[in-house]
């Protein structure tokens, strides 16, 4: 049976450009992998920052439309993205988030360390401690060092409003092992060294979510290839009674969408063929790359696009 081994990519969505990209390139150290705009929305930019390939379970994306007002977390979405770290290394990120004036709380989750955290948009964001990070490259010539560098995804929060059925989802559908409870929260496993965890939190005394700023959009979640893909499309239609989309071809992955049964939209994504198919590792993110459908409309489009820098 094909599997999902973890999470793809996540998208959130933001409306200022020098918060957002201060802040995941500086702030947290990661790699700016590819610039390009929402395909079905060229007057929007496409951001995504991951490690230094931007490989699945490292990307988090966002679509960037100036100005937009925030959104409300809250059921019916995903709520919290978490990035592994090295064991160890939670010190140095307290002392460097601290410094840049961070409001931080620490915890323990499943027995992992983490701190606690909020973009600059009020997003949240967690930091944890997993020895699996250590398996994971991490960007050599970002502002942080690879000894203390985050790794990739550790994982993702999820608040449905149903959360057995999204509960079937990411078992019978994904193929994800029961991870056990931590109080309020059930975890889903994948097999990935990052990007595997997936934990379902029931609140119902949590308003429903709106869309904006400082919201997130979809999580994508890993298929190998096209043929697994679809077979984990196939199982999600048939088994499980949801519709999804047809395969979407995304330049650098193939994707289907779905609405899950507790209200967030996911996606399946396959792992190639990758953001180094139309610009060198070296040179990612460093020009504005474009689908073959819209470069017809290249110079109208840099002309609409807000700095980022």
């Amino acid at each position: 049976m094909a599997k999902s081994t973890g999470i793809h990519h996540i998208t959130g969505i933001t409306g200022s450009a020098k918060q957002n990209f201060g802040f995941y390139t500086k702030t947290l150290g990661l790699r700016f992998v590819k610039r390009t705009v929402n395909f079905d929305d060229p007057s929007a930019w496409h951001l995504y920052y991951g490690n230094e390939t931007g490989a699945p379970g490292s990307a988090l994306t966002f679509f960037l439309w100036d100005g937009v007002k925030p959104g409300r977390q809250g059921t019916g979405q995903a709520v919290e993205v978490a990035y592994a770290i090295p064991k160890g290394s939670l010190p140095f990120w307290k002392k460097r988030l601290d410094a840049e004036g961070f409001a931080t709380a620490e915890s323990e989750r499943f027995g992992d360390k983490m701190i606690s955290l909020a973009d600059l948009e009020g997003m949240k964001i967690e930091l944890v401690e997993t020895s699996s990070a250590a398996n994971a490259p991490a960007w050599a010539d970002g502002p942080v060092s690879v000894e203390h560098a985050v790794r990739g995804f550790s994982g993702i929060t999820l608040r449905p409003h149903n959360g057995t059925r999204t509960g079937e989802v990411l078992k019978d559908g994904f193929g994800y092992a029961d991870g056990g409870k931590d109080g309020e929260r059930q975890r889903y496993l994948g097999s990935a060294d990052i990007g595997a965890h997936i934990d379902i939190v029931i609140d119902k005394e949590q308003p429903r979510g709106s869309q904006g700023a400082a919201t997130l959009h979809h999580v994508a979640f890993r298929a190998a290839n096209d043929a697994d893909e679809m077979e984990i499309a196939n199982r999600i239609q048939n088994v499980l009674c949801i519709d999804t989309t047809e395969q979407i071809d995304r330049m650098y992955f193939h994707s289907v969408y779905f609405r899950e049964p507790g209200g967030i939209l996911f996606e399946i994504a396959t792992d190639n063929p990758g953001f180094t198919w139309d610009e060198p590792k070296e040179r990612l993110g460093t020009s504005l790359k474009l689908p073959p459908w819209h470069e017809k409309n290249r110079a109208a489009i840099e002309k609409s696009l807000p700095p980022l820098e």
